[in-house]
């Protein structure tokens, strides 16, 4: 069964953040701030990608979608980052509604769409475990009697960290269960259906299909930083506490992040 993962990179998208604003110049400038574009690429190279390397099975597609304004040297960076990464596929596009040219960009993606396929999103400051893959197809397996039956389904890893990125290391909380977080979230669409991921807000999800939660272990990471889309506004804080060099050991063989390449990242 084909996975496909979304991921926007810093698209400057019509509707879609919780950051207004007045126009889609002063969007894009937002966005592509020094600041902001630094600590985005950081994490994207120390968490994120680190995290898809990782996977038991690479057998998976990854849509990254960019603005077509988005300034060349980053493109290029981008387009390094991922050189290595044949699973990964960078489309630009201009200013559009949010959740059509997302919904778009799926079911184009999809090999046989009168095939099943499973879907997830992707941020690009957060990580899954390196058995997110493997994991899902499983899942989707177990679940064989109730996916045929339903043209949409949702299979939630509802375990995992909040973190924090530094030149000091990674910081984490205690494992969390958080249902329907957009970490480690996937959707099951049936073959002939257009439905996908993106046609449904990751935290009413259940409102619109039946459900399967996995919460045995720790399956993603969700990265707290400056740029927080989802934070910038009555934000709760989280307790976090520096990784001792164990839990700094077990980040590295679960989700491929290595805290000396994270101090060095973010101390450049």
């Amino acid at each position: 069964m084909q996975v496909i993962g979304l991921c926007r990179f810093s698209y400057p998208a019509i509707g879609g953040f919780q950051v207004e604003h007045e126009t889609m110049a002063e969007r894009i400038a937002y966005l592509y701030s020094d600041a902001r574009m630094e600590e985005r690429f950081r994490l994207f190279e120390t968490v994120a990608l680190p995290s898809l390397r990782a996977q038991s099975d690479p057998g998976f597609d990854l849509i990254i979608v960019t603005g077509d304004s988005l300034p060349r040297q980053h493109h290029d960076r981008l387009r390094d980052l991922t050189s290595d990464m044949p699973q990964v596929q960078i489309v630009s596009q201009p200013p559009r509604r949010h959740r059509e040219v997302m919904k778009e960009l799926l079911n184009s993606a999809r090999k046989d769409p009168g095939q099943p396929c499973l879907q997830f999103r992707f941020d690009d400051d957060d990580a899954v475990a390196g058995e997110f893959i493997e994991r899902l197809r499983e899942a989707a397996a177990d679940c064989a009697p109730l996916l045929a039956k339903t043209d949409t389904a949702a299979i939630d890893f509802n375990r995992g960290y909040i973190a924090e990125f530094s030149a000091d290391g990674i910081a984490a909380s205690e494992p969390a269960v958080r249902p329907y977080f957009t970490a480690a979230l996937a959707m099951y669409a049936a073959g002939g259906c257009r439905k996908t991921i993106m046609n449904f807000a990751h935290n009413r999800i259940h409102h619109h299909m039946p459900t399967v939660t996995v919460t045995d272990v720790p399956m993603w990471v969700r990265s707290h930083n400056r740029f927080n889309d989802s934070r910038q506004d009555r934000a709760k804080p989280v307790e976090v506490t520096r990784l001792t060099p164990k839990q700094e050991r077990e980040f590295a063989t679960v989700f491929g992040i290595r805290a000396d390449r994270v101090r060095a990242a973010f101390s450049a």
